[in-house]
């Protein structure tokens, strides 16, 4: 585990280590907590770890998903942490409340069936959003209220089909950024759409190179992201200023190349 402080650019540092090695796993948070979940090791998992954001640490047991699977799309407000989909190809949400640790409940059902999303997702302190993905390889966007469990419903389209991107949200806007586009070429486009409102998501400006299988985290000013692969595995962070738009910029370097990442912070979009 390792972390950076997003307001300011540098390199990566070290947090911790997870109980459990595991890529394809995703990250969700709160203003105390960081959760991972899923993944493989390469056997696919079933377990949730936590760790405690404003002291670094190893992972400790949280609980369990309902079932075993990766690449699902994470999503989280200030109470709730919510991931949808996953592999293999499934449809349903689940979600936790983050200050107590337990096993994952149902919160209802995606529109369409995904077994590769991306590993984060967008969220405003209401409403949290997935999309994207394959088998089908879609350009949907869908979304749920935290505040209430029920099928996600239809929010609009990202500019192309879209999977394997980086996700990233102020309280008002969220950014999908790189992915291959379409597959299995990764893309230096960086979409945006409105998550007040339902709508499509339009061109924001472009990564410094084209990434995938990659992650973010924001602290609602910014989006950092490390880029993935393309098609070799990379230790470049990267990061945007969500309320202007515009190309990104260098932030730093993880401590190692690597791909299949989890991503989250305690600043995101979902906490306002």
């Amino acid at each position: 585990i390792e972390f950076v402080t997003i307001p300011t650019q540098g390199n990566a540092i070290d947090f911790g280590d997870l109980a459990t090695a595991r890529y394809l796993n995703g990250g969700c948070s709160s203003r105390i907590r960081a959760l991972t979940f899923g993944g493989n090791t390469p056997s696919v998992l079933n377990s949730i770890e936590f760790v405690t954001i404003a002291s670094t640490g190893d992972a400790v047991d949280f609980g369990d998903l309902t079932s075993a699977r990766h690449w699902t799309q994470p999503a989280s407000n200030q109470t709730r942490g919510v991931w949808a989909g996953g592999h293999p190809g499934v449809n349903i949400i689940e979600f936790v409340t983050m200050t107590h640790a337990g096993n994952a409940i149902n919160f209802g059902d995606m529109s369409y069936v995904t077994a590769v999303g991306a590993n984060s997702a967008n969220n405003s302190p209401t409403r949290g959003f997935f999309g994207g993905g394959t088998p089908t390889y879609t350009n949907v966007i869908e979304f749920i209220n935290f505040g209430s469990t029920g099928n996600s419903q239809d929010f609009g389209d990202s500019s192309t089909k879209v999977a394997r991107e980086a996700r990233g949200s102020s309280a008002t806007r969220g950014l999908l950024i790189g992915g291959v586009r379409p597959e299995p070429s990764a893309s230096t486009t960086i979409d945006f759409f409105t998550m007040s409102s339902l709508g499509n998501a339009v061109e924001f400006g472009d990564s410094g190179s084209a990434n995938s299988n990659s992650s973010g985290c924001s602290d609602c000013v910014r989006v950092a992201f490390a880029h993935g692969n393309n098609p070799s595995t990379t230790d470049t962070i990267e990061y945007v200023n969500i309320s202007t738009g515009g190309d990104a910029v260098d932030f730093g370097n993880l401590s190692q190349s690597r791909d299949h990442l989890g991503g989250c912070s305690n600043g995101h979009g979902g906490l306002g």
